[in-house]
């Protein structure tokens, strides 16, 4: 495990990627599967198979394939609903699903005293809880959409926000440094920054120390 710098000085943020980089493998269609059921989420992949297939080959963005999967799966379910689908998912699927070596970065970034934040294109529906149950100061990540108010609230099944990936973890990453220590936001910050996959890279080149799929990475 790598060595934090004894060198830092001003503020430190932490910033850790969730699906692959702290988890063995993606949760969300794990989420959807449990909140679903099997027959029904494979009815869903079904339906959006043309854009998901069209991802595989690099011909279809990322967040089009993905709007369509949560279009589909998630467009008028109550927030209630979805409150039980993140229970379940957090009591059945997430124990023993975080590797246990970038949870030990986590935990020394903690309790150095460091800033750490999830960065991740997975939704706020469940990762809230996620986030608040690993301790992390701030999450950062793709935002659904609801309509109605109270009992009556809903997702449309759209995302608010755009999909936290690529270089849209940059954008949000420096909007969340300006609220967080002014307008001079990440300058003066000695940023670390965890991801495993192509859509992290652009967050990886953004800080000063860098790990990428657990190795020290330079770009």
């Amino acid at each position: 495990m790598p060595e934090l710098s004894a060198q830092d000085t001003g503020p430190v943020v932490a910033a850790f990627d969730f699906d692959g980089t702290l988890t063995r493998r993606d949760t969300f269609t794990v989420f959807l599967a449990r909140g679903l059921g099997w027959p029904r989420f494979l009815w869903a992949l079904l339906r959006c198979s043309p854009w998901l297939a069209g991802y595989a080959l690099r011909i279809v963005p990322n967040h089009v394939a993905k709007g369509k999967l949560m279009q589909a799966t998630l467009a008028g379910r109550s927030l209630a609903e979805i409150d039980g689908w993140a229970a379940q998912w957090l009591a059945k699927d997430f124990p023993g699903q975080l590797r246990e070596d970038a949870m030990a970065h986590l935990a020394r970034h903690r309790e150095a005293g460091h800033c750490c934040v999830m960065v991740s294109a997975s939704p706020d529906i469940y990762l809230k809880q996620v986030a608040l149950q690993l301790g992390f100061d701030a999450l950062l990540c793709t935002e659904m959409e609801t309509a109605g108010e109270g009992d009556a609230c809903r997702l449309t099944g759209r995302m608010r926000t755009p999909n936290c990936h690529g270089e849209q973890k940059v954008v949000r990453l420096r909007a969340w440094a300006v609220g967080r220590f002014g307008p001079a936001g990440l300058e003066g910050v000695t940023l670390y920054a965890y991801g495993d996959t192509s859509g992290d890279k652009p967050m990886l080149r953004l800080a000063r120390y860098a790990w990428y799929r657990g190795e020290p990475w330079s770009g």
